[in-house]
């Protein structure tokens, strides 16, 4: 099980190696199992409720891959 902060890491490695932009504010949303109310995954997106650049990102509390990775470079 991962945190909110190796998520964030994780996401920060996988944006410099695709090369995209990773800037501040960053907004991280848990989303939890509905019966268990487990962390499941972990939504990560940069320059959050800002105007220009963004990248998307879930990824997997449990094991810390990507499940879904997105970039919009106004």
């Amino acid at each position: 099980m991962i945190t909110g902060a190796n998520a964030i890491e994780i996401a920060r490695a996988r944006a410099a190696e695709m090369g995209w932009a990773f800037v501040e504010p960053l907004d991280v949303v848990e989303r939890r199992a509905w019966l268990s109310g487990a962390v499941t995954r972990y939504e990560i997106e940069s320059n959050a409720g800002k105007l220009g650049t963004k990248a998307r990102f879930v990824v997997d509390a449990a094991t810390g891959a990507i499940l879904s990775q997105g970039y919009v470079p106004r």
